[in-house]
């Protein structure tokens, strides 16, 4: 079936329908990884957004029950330029166009997604919508893309009900995790290390969780912008007051940000994808890192007398991490349970397991 995908400056791409063929209406973000789809698509951060993947063949190896990072997919839209019918590889269990349809995704296929993605990197991410309708009128539909607005995700993606995860070696430490948007795998780091992780939905109270006597904190990663999290910011503020160990990712690096005074920014396209080079400026090492975030901490914004820049992205220098004053708090913007390289970053969760225990970051 046709499809046809309309960005929000009028660029029209024609293609054919994989997935879904309800009309979807979201933001478009590309993502520069060569795998990892299904871990992609189950990313709660994608909430209210459509994907493009900038390489060419998506779908080789088909779909499993072991990759997802969420209950569920959260990206809105899928857009590639060939998807594999069929999936080549030991432990697939069916093919991506399937899993599509049975999620409910919008997708097309098809479409010059260099393009797409130049698009998105001059002009900056924008909303589009995809369509199988061949009657559509132009003029009603960039009215409609421009009115979408991303709103409400973290509120759609947190858990509901408190979550217990035991460790999954002799039990060290308990952790409380804000849920802003977790993915599965930054639960397992903390359970291989012997930690028993207590999850909390998004708008528990720092009293609450202060009141469980854990022996840290984390915040999750997530979606959305972070400034509209008001009451989240406030809760996040006490627990940094109360001075209990705090190791954020993504969202909550972001959120911890505002909690203490800085500022955050939309960036003109984002970093998504599994090749992004962060230097850590105490280790005065370069990690290949996998990114998905929209939005950035503004570096003169961070007070010298809060925090301190502890990591920055190589290619254009934006803040990627922050190492806070009270010798308790430690953030990054990057994920470093996502593996790219494959696990060159997971020595974070080693940090953080040591602040706990009493020693330093």
């Amino acid at each position: 079936m046709k499809a046809t995908l309309i960005l929000a400056n009028g660029s029209i791409f024609e293609g054919q329908s994989i997935g879904s063929t309800e009309d979807c209406v979201c933001e478009m973000v590309f993502n520069t990884s060569m795998v990892g789809y299904q871990e992609i698509l189950t990313d709660p951060s994608y909430a209210g957004q459509g994907i493009v993947m900038s390489y060419p063949l998506i779908g080789n190896y088909g779909v499993n029950s072991e990759d997802n990072e969420s209950s569920r997919p959260w990206g809105e839209a899928f857009v590639v330029r060939h998807l594999s019918r069929r999936g080549s590889n030991f432990r697939c269990e069916g093919d991506l166009d399937d899993y599509l349809k049975e999620h409910g995704i919008t997708g097309i296929q098809g479409v010059d997604t260099r393009a797409i993605t130049r698009i998105l990197r001059s002009q900056g991410t924008m909303n589009g919508m995809i369509t199988c309708a061949e009657d559509f009128c132009i003029q009603d539909v960039l009215k409609t893309v421009e009115a979408y607005r991303v709103k409400g995700t973290v509120e759609r993606v947190t858990r509901k009900a408190v979550q217990v995860y035991p460790p999954l070696i002799r039990q060290k430490l308990r952790v409380a995790l804000m849920d802003f948007g977790v993915k599965e795998n930054m639960i397992r780091c903390l359970q291989s290390r012997g930690c028993e992780v207590t999850v909390f939905p998004a708008h528990t109270t720092a009293q609450e969780i202060l009141a469980g006597r854990y022996d840290g904190v984390m915040l999750s990663n997530g979606p959305g912008d972070p400034s509209d999290n008001v009451a989240i910011i406030q809760e996040i503020r006490d627990l940094y007051d109360a001075g209990i160990p705090i190791f954020a990712v993504c969202l909550g690096h972001q959120l911890m940000a505002l909690a203490t005074g800085a500022s955050t920014r939309k960036m003109r396209f984002g970093h998504r994808g599994a090749n992004h080079p962060v230097k850590d400026l105490d280790a005065g090492r370069v990690f290949i890192t996998s990114q998905n975030h929209g939005y950035v901490v503004c570096a003169e914004s961070v007070s010298p007398e809060v925090a301190a820049v502890s990591h920055v992205n190589v290619n254009e220098g934006s803040v990627e991490g922050l190492r806070y004053k009270n010798g308790n708090v430690y953030t990054v913007q990057f994920h470093p349970e996502a593996s790219p390289g494959p696990k060159d970053t997971e020595y974070l969760f080693d940090r953080f397991i040591r602040r706990m225990e009493g020693g330093a970051w």
